[in-house]
């Protein structure tokens, strides 16, 4: 269920929040850039900091619940530092999986080399009595 129609409950949320990063000043062309009233904005800000944006709740306007704007910042700028956070570890780990596949490539080859390799050796030479050795074969049909 969401507040409003076309939007996800998380979209609602990421706005809001991008909203509350921008600078003082910045913040009305910012809205406006994307084509949303400030109403809109107002009463998802209200279901994103006091009600419950996860079921389309939005709290009375006299709500005693009612979060600060100071901290509204600074939720909006823990948001930010949570998310380049997770972008660092992001990058760390895509970083990882490059360097991990770059290695398995080196394998596969070395292992095609060798199984060439292999392909082209000349078969084993059994190996058979030489003429010098004087000793007479054994069978197991003797009767000794």
């Amino acid at each position: 269920m969401s507040i409003s129609a076309g939007f996800t409950a998380e979209e609602i949320r990421e706005f809001v929040l991008e909203y509350q990063a921008q600078p003082q000043g910045r913040k009305g062309p910012w809205l406006s850039a994307r084509g949303v009233p400030y109403e809109r904005l107002r009463r998802w800000r209200s279901a994103v900091f006091e009600g419950d944006l996860d079921r389309a709740l939005i709290p009375r306007e006299s709500s005693p619940m009612t979060v600060p704007p100071s901290n509204r910042t600074a939720i909006a700028r823990a948001r930010a530092a949570e998310r380049a956070a997770h972008d660092a570890e992001v990058a760390k780990l895509n970083a990882r999986v490059r360097e991990l596949e770059q290695t398995n490539e080196a394998l596969g080859k070395a292992i095609g080399l060798l199984h060439q390799m292999s392909e082209q050796e000349p078969a084993a030479i059994p190996t058979t009595p030489g003429q010098s050795d004087s000793s007479t074969q054994r069978t197991t049909s003797s009767g000794s």
